[in-house]
């Protein structure tokens, strides 16, 4: 219980600024400026992996911005999901702005004005999501979602990527280590097709190192919609039976934030989660990613003009 009280605590009270240190503030004036401070430029990480969007960032993963990401991520400091997703908006922007005119179209006008850009999350494995107790990727998406709205630009969180096998720990290892561990990983969720025909898509994450992740997330969104076969080899929604291991069955409060997919999610004697599908239905024609953005990148990602 009292470990509860000091958890609401700091949500309201905290404890200290997530970037440095700097007691009684989420995230203080000068950590805001370093996330915030400077336009969101689009990265390219070397090596680039094959079928990388087009990637913007608020920031450099340095210093206080890391120290701010590893407190959201790592130590339950969600407080600042709000200024990380007001970060994440602005990348969001800068790759909008800078993509090419017919894919910032995306979809077809909808009635009352333009579709809404959909801000597609990387998941994190279960185990991580169970650790935390939250997906910071998907709560910093939701946060970057109503920062856009409250300016006016439609847009909504569509949380359909999940992964379909474990994935090892990433931290360790190389550019290509991360393209094999991650190959094929990830799938569209049945009916999370037709929810991708609403909108231009744009994946989103915390940070990008490789690339690996969002080449992996793009590959899957594509793919989910009939796209042409990858070097990977795996295209279209994995079968229905697989989906009783899916990433989020009801477990984070996020899940209940989002656009139905077109599922839903039961219990079953205590055993995890079983889905009940509602129908994969692809959409008609190719869903293609717009681009991807990201709250921060690798410093030398940020060097894309080098031979």
């Amino acid at each position: 219980m009292r470990g509860w009280w000091q958890d609401l605590t700091d949500l309201v009270l905290p404890g200290e600024c997530g970037g440095c240190g700097v007691p009684r503030t989420v995230l203080c004036a000068r950590c805001r400026a370093v996330l915030g401070g400077s336009a969101a430029r689009r990265v390219r990480p070397v090596p680039e992996p094959p079928g990388l969007p087009m990637v913007h960032a608020a920031a450099r993963y340095a210093d206080e911005v890391r120290a701010a990401l590893l407190a959201h991520k790592e130590r339950g400091a969600l407080a600042l999901a709000g200024p990380l997703g007001v970060a994440l908006a602005e990348a969001v922007r800068a790759g909008l702005r800078d993509a090419p005119a017919p894919a910032r179209a995306g979809a077809a006008r909808v009635p009352g004005g333009r579709a809404p850009v959909l801000l597609v999350p990387v998941p994190s494995g279960r185990r991580a999501v169970r650790a935390r107790g939250h997906d910071p990727a998907r709560r910093i998406a939701l946060a970057a979602a109503g920062e856009l709205r409250r300016r006016g630009f439609p847009a909504r969180v569509a949380g359909v990527l999940r992964q379909r096998r474990a994935v090892a720990d990433q931290s360790g290892l190389n550019s290509r280590q991360r393209l094999d561990n991650l190959a094929g990983a990830l799938a569209v969720a049945p009916g999370g097709a037709r929810l991708l025909s609403g909108g231009p898509v744009v994946l989103v994450d915390d940070v990008m190192t490789t690339g690996a992740s969002l080449a992996e997330a793009a590959r899957a969104v594509r793919a989910a919609s009939g796209g042409p076969r990858t070097a990977f080899g795996v295209t279209g929604p994995i079968p229905n039976a697989s989906w009783s291991s899916a990433v989020y069955a009801g477990e984070t409060w996020e899940s209940r934030e989002e656009q139905n997919v077109g599922s839903r999610w039961e219990r079953t004697g205590g055993r995890p989660a079983r889905q009940v599908n509602a129908g994969a239905g692809d959409v008609g024609g190719v869903v293609e990613v717009v681009c991807a953005a990201v709250v921060a990148a690798t410093p030398d990602s940020f060097e894309i003009n080098r031979n």
